[in-house]
């Protein structure tokens, strides 16, 4: 049976997630295998790779908050709102650090962000990159996100090492951006480095190359079963007969299962016998089909 679970890969600098994926995928011998949330070419760090038909469980882990820690350079701005873009103006009137560390307030908690062009973001079925390529700007519509942790420490009078925990769907070089202009002198992302994400962090993680190096026991080691992904989920073993409805993707009454205290949200770990194979969650009852009681609902069957 093909190996199946995630492995949390620290991506170099300078590689494509798209690349360091494809090598995960030649090291293990499987034929799926997928990351968790792209880092840019200019991004190292915590990439979680699921594979097999761990893939699946892809929607559940990308939800989660991560962690960085950035270079901000200050009194630079380009059109990528990064190092690796065409400089777009540049200044001298950089402000102090207590002006620094005071705009930083401005951007903890939940703020809005326009998504930056060049971005994988799709706006009327073409993705922004592919127009900024072509020299095309288009309009944007501002996001929320949420900053739950911003600090800044001082590297030099323009550099600031940020360490930053964010929400889903936050673009850290658009935070870069949005506080050199707050600052009236710009800025620019000029390192990144994601330290967590899913619940892992860089002392987790190994390197594609490092992998590489490992004997095959030890690459599988490395391999995080697909059930330890879901931790906050409790562990169900159903009787035979629900296993069977419950594979087939019905849904089943809570209190059939001695659950009827579970409350409508709470999710399972569904087992047939010692072996995983699905994760589940209580759901209000469907009025279509005539359900009065929240019934357990498959959301994701990883056996098949």
């Amino acid at each position: 049976m093909e190996k199946s679970g995630l492995i949390v890969v620290n991506k170099p600098e300078g590689v494509t997630s798209h690349t360091a994926v494809a090598k995960i995928r030649r090291l293990f011998g499987v034929e799926k295998a997928g990351h968790t949330g792209t880092l840019d070419p200019l991004a190292s760090g915590v990439l979680p790779v699921l594979i097999g038909r761990a893939v699946k469980a892809a929607e559940f882990l990308t939800e989660s908050d991560k962690r960085y820690r950035a270079e901000l350079t200050l009194g630079v701005t380009t059109d990528t709102e990064d190092v690796t873009g065409t400089v777009l103006s540049r200044s001298d009137a950089v402000p102090d650090e207590a002006a620094v560390q005071a705009v930083l307030s401005r951007f903890r908690g939940e703020i809005r962000q326009i998504p930056p062009m060049y971005s994988a973001i799709k706006v009327g079925g073409r993705k922004l990159l592919d127009l900024a390529r072509r020299g095309e700007t288009v309009e944007r519509e501002s996001r929320a996100v949420t900053v739950y942790r911003l600090e800044a420490e001082k590297i030099d009078d323009r550099t600031y090492a940020l360490d930053a925990v964010v929400s889903k769907g936050t673009y850290i070089r658009t935070l870069c951006a949005d506080i050199g202009r707050a600052l009236g002198c710009g800025g620019t992302m000029s390192r990144l480095v994601r330290t967590e994400a899913c619940g892992f962090s860089l002392s987790d993680a190994a390197t594609p190359d490092e992998l590489a190096e490992m004997t095959e026991d030890e690459r599988l080691s490395r391999v995080i079963p697909t059930e330890a992904l879901f931790p906050d989920a409790q562990k169900l073993s159903p009787d035979p007969f629900f296993v069977r409805l419950l594979r087939n993707g019905l849904r089943v009454e809570t209190r059939k299962l001695g659950l009827s205290g579970a409350p409508v949200g709470a999710r399972f770990r569904l087992y047939d016998g010692d072996a995983f194979f699905a994760l589940a969650e209580v759901r209000e009852p469907d009025e279509e089909k005539d359900e009065t009681l929240p019934a357990l609902t498959p959301l994701r069957q990883f056996d098949l």
